[in-house]
């Protein structure tokens, strides 16, 4: 499999594309005001302890309180939880008791961010920290020594594992991660040295600062991006900003020299994202509705609680029985669903509804599909079989809001629920004004401020339906139209007052 990464930055925006054989699989895209916050620590407030919700509120400098979690006060390497085998003899002395023993109100605190800001919902975060060089994970306050599952031969894990316990300094945990397979130890003491100076900064900084306050930014979207997946398997890195080209080479020559031959600083005038085909994706990742190539179809919806994805058979018309092309329909899905994930970067709670297969043997082949391609993820997921009802359930890891939220802002006409006030509707809520009003004023001249495809309906559908209400009323209203408001609002305006007196008569 080939893998590329391809890197695009223009004034607006940073965009990182992950391409696997030519396909887009995964696309982080960062903002100027809105930078990557994972991986940020701070020192914070304790503002407000929850016990009913297990939970406390910190105050770290944003608009809304970040929440952390009783578990996340003691449990080790929250950022790298799922990917590490731990090795240590510490029992877990978590528990909600232990934790309200720790928590004071008022007091400040070092924390970690784990999930970005979704919503109206604060960063959720951690105490227990750790940062991520090149290879190793430094976890300060710890005496754990882990190794990445990513890391298959046994005998190479035994190294790595002795390596650490030399080069582990007092009151602090290790984790190496999979790009140290095969790295000497002169390579990784050089990444620890580094790692410890950072935070020796940040002790340095907590102690002179009041909170709230921002000890240590990680790096940027594009820098992370590089540092986290250039692997081995990557066969070429495309940057076309000379700037951030500088930026990763320079990285690179420090870290891992032997990768510097595959970056490369694309000069052609074609725009970058144009070149690999990637941005056709990205305009698809918009939609709500993918087709395949045989016909078959999948609906992604999202709501407040999940993400539901309904596979339909379309235009597929396939020359064997029922069961086998629905069979057919259902494993191209699982493989186009489990990309859709990593490109969307959809998290939480997910139901997929897959096409009904009596046979048990072939639902379990698109269960076993859906989970081969989720390999792929780096995001951990837990998916459950097929149901009764031929519905999958899963989970995908929510680290940052998914690519929706990023890439569009919610439409001011519908609300994000794809609808609006349908015409006959708004005639309803129109008349319902005027009878309101006829009941409390004695004015009979009104003026009618509506967008033109209201008024052209009011003037032209089912006869002049203004004439009629105005009769019906005996009421002068004037129509105006205004392109600049929204087609489900209006406004009605005393002729006599010549002032705006639609709130007074709403319901």
């Amino acid at each position: 499999m080939k893998k590329e990464i391809v890197i695009n930055s223009s004034s607006s925006e940073t965009r990182i594309a992950l391409v696997e054989d030519g396909r887009l699989v995964e696309l982080f895209v960062e903002h100027p005001e809105n930078e990557r916050m994972v991986g940020d620590i701070y020192k914070g407030i304790v503002e407000n302890i929850v016990p009913g919700m297990e939970a406390a509120f910190i105050n770290i400098g944003h608009e809304q309180n970040a929440f952390l979690h009783f578990s996340d006060v003691t449990e080790m390497g929250v950022l790298y939880k799922g990917i590490i085998e731990v090795e240590s003899d510490e029992e877990d002395v978590g528990g909600s008791k232990s934790v309200l023993d720790k928590l004071k109100t008022g007091e400040e605190i070092i924390v970690q961010i784990t999930k970005e800001p979704i919503g109206n919902k604060g960063a959720r975060i951690t105490t227990e920290l750790s940062m991520p060089g090149r290879f190793l994970v430094l976890v300060p306050y710890a005496n754990n020594i882990g190794v990445s599952k990513k890391i298959e031969s046994i005998r190479e894990k035994k190294r790595l594992k002795n390596i650490a316990r030399e080069i582990k300094p007092d009151g602090f945990g290790l984790i190496i991660r999979t790009v140290a397979e095969g790295k000497d130890e002169k390579i990784l003491k050089g990444d620890l040295k580094g790692l410890l100076n950072t935070w020796q900064r940040i002790q340095k900084k907590a102690e002179k600062e009041k909170a709230p306050i921002l000890l240590h930014k990680d790096l940027g979207m594009a820098s992370s991006v590089v540092r986290d997946l250039f692997t081995k398997d990557i066969d070429k890195v495309n940057i076309d900003s000379r700037k951030l080209f500088r930026s990763i080479l320079n990285y690179i020559k420090i870290t891992q020299p032997q990768l510097k031959p595959r970056i490369e600083f694309y000069k052609k005038q074609m725009p970058v994202f144009d070149s690999f085909n990637i941005e056709s994706d990205i305009e698809k990742s918009y939609d709500r509705k993918i087709w395949f190539k045989r016909g078959g179809y999948i609906v992604i919806d999202h709501t407040e609680a999940l993400t539901s994805i309904d596979v339909n058979s379309g235009k597929f018309i396939g020359r064997k029985r029922h069961e086998e092309n629905s069979l057919k329909v259902n494993l191209e899905a699982a493989k186009e669903i489990a990309r859709q994930l990593r490109i969307r970067d959809i998290g939480g709670l997910i139901v997929i509804d897959f096409i009904d297969l009596d046979e048990e043997k072939n639902r379990k082949k698109v269960y076993d599909e859906l989970k081969r391609e989720l390999r792929k993820d780096r995001a951990k997921t837990s998916v459950l079989e097929i149901s009764e009802f031929g519905l999958i359930e899963m989970t995908r890891q929510r680290i940052r809001p998914s690519l929706l939220f990023t890439i569009s802002d919610p439409c001011p006409y519908c609300k994000g629920t794809g609808r609006i006030t349908s015409k006959e509707t708004m005639v309803t809520k129109i008349e319902q004004w005027i009878k309101r009003f006829k009941i409390s004023s004695k004015e009979r001249r009104l003026n009618l401020v509506v967008h033109p495809d209201i008024a052209d309906f009011l003037v032209s559908g089912n006869g002049n339906i203004l004439l009629k209400l105005m009769f019906k009323y005996w009421i002068k209203i004037d129509l105006e139209e205004k392109d600049t408001i929204k087609t489900d609002e209006f406004y009605f305006l005393s002729k006599k007052r010549n002032v705006d007196i639609t709130k007074e008569f709403m319901h």
